[in-house]
């Protein structure tokens, strides 16, 4: 006989389904948009198996969601002018034009980068690890290049390492290293905890100085490889997908980390050493 309390929230039925991250379907949930039976849905919705579940009024398929595929992670270098939503009202290119096929679940972006950033994103088809890596209790750290324009006095370097106030609160540097430069231009290296929108270049700002280029070169325990070219992207081997787990207190799935044949993987782009560029 069932409780109240049997069954999984829907939050992580649907997450770990890949239909999208549990803070996706928190919203989804809190918009009305998800009905279980027939029913909108409740925010802390069981789910015991069986329910016929809508999205927008589409029925999902069943295997989906009670028999979630083995998850799979890409890691993709996001070349400048791309843009991470699946439609951009402006047509802009977006990320999702160079993807594979996800299979039976669909890529969840972890995290975004903004249009004139580049660098390291990752994609996976499972909503919780994707909601662990994204949430700021787990402190997963984000490094970036960054290349400004003009001198940075050491007060701003000690109040970026200190924090400083932003809009949508207090914000810091985890760490800030010089990497070199010639002429105007400077570059750093820097490590922050969580990421919020335009962070990097907002704390920058807030000291007044200017950002020209940003280059995502690591996402916790995965760093941007040397042979990737801007558009490239590949699955993760196992090693690294089983630190992506560990990093966020998972459990590595036992099918984990399936390989995608290298010709199915988008191979288009510029070059990409600016990103080692000192």
């Amino acid at each position: 006989m069932s409780t109240p309390d049997s069954g999984e929230r829907i939050q992580k039925v649907l997450a770990s389904a890949g239909v999208a991250s549990r803070r996706e379907v928190d919203r989804w949930l809190q918009e009305g948009r998800i009905t279980v039976d027939g029913r909108v849905a409740s925010p802390g919705e069981r789910l015991r198996g069986g329910e016929k579940i809508r999205v927008d009024g589409k029925l999902l398929a069943s295997h989906a969601v009670q028999a979630a595929p083995a998850p799979r992670v890409l890691l993709y270098y996001k070349p400048e002018g791309e843009v991470c939503t699946r439609r951009d009202p402006q047509q802009r290119p977006t990320v999702f034009d160079r993807l594979p096929p996800a299979g039976a679940g669909r890529w969840i972006t972890v995290g975004r980068l903004d249009v004139n950033t580049s660098g390291l994103l990752l994609l996976t088809t499972d909503g919780e690890l994707a909601n662990r890596l994204m949430h700021p209790s787990w402190q997963v750290e984000r490094e970036y290049a960054v290349r400004v324009l003009g001198d940075v006095p050491a007060m701003a370097i000690n109040r970026l390492l200190e924090g400083v106030t932003l809009e949508d609160g207090p914000a810091r540097f985890l760490s800030l290293v010089e990497a070199g430069g010639s002429g105007a231009n400077h570059w750093y290296h820097v490590v922050i905890g969580e990421g919020r929108k335009r962070e990097v270049r907002r704390l920058w700002e807030a000291v007044g100085v200017r950002v020209s280029r940003l280059i995502r070169v690591r996402f916790g325990p995965l760093s941007l490889p040397s042979d990737m070219r801007t558009g490239d992207c590949r699955e993760l081997r196992r090693n690294e997908f089983a630190a992506l787990y560990r990093a966020v207190e998972l459990k590595m799935p036992a099918a984990g980390a399936t390989r995608v044949p290298r010709k199915t993987l988008s191979q288009k782009g510029g070059k990409g050493s600016a990103r080692r560029r000192k």
